[in-house]
């Protein structure tokens, strides 16, 4: 990527997001399709360009960013942590407003595991007497 690029990675659940930014026009590109296309109209409208609006940086910069695992939801929300991660290498004095709004912190909550002798991860097999 060329030198006036910032990169970061965000994550949510198992969703890893890789993302770049550069000076231009707002366009933001993911897995080589435009992000309407890839998630649809639903999610782009507020999460995706949340940091942006924060920072008053909308159409500032231009998105490109790869996203791998989990599902769609989880990856909107790993593209609006890997966006707010990069506004900060962008500009340090970012960091504030994107703080106050909670952008910079990853969301903790992960799938709880399977237990064995179990149906899942708290749901048990149904108990017979005889």
């Amino acid at each position: 990527m060329a030198q006036d690029s910032f990169y970061a990675t965000g994550k949510r659940k198992n969703a890893v997001a890789r993302v770049w930014l550069t000076p231009g026009t707002g366009k933001i590109i993911v897995n080589k399709m435009d992000a309407d296309d890839y998630f649809g109209q639903i999610f782009k409208s507020h999460k995706i360009v949340r940091p942006f609006k924060v920072t008053e940086t909308l159409e500032q910069y231009d998105v490109m960013a790869t996203l791998k695992g989990g599902g769609k939801s989880a990856q909107v929300d790993a593209l609006s942590h890997g966006i707010s991660r990069a506004l900060l290498e962008t500009n340090p004095e970012n960091r504030i407003p994107l703080k106050q709004s909670g952008l910079l912190t990853r969301d903790p909550r992960m799938k709880e595991r399977k237990k064995y002798g179990q149906k899942g991860a708290r749901a048990k097999f149904q108990f017979s007497k005889r």
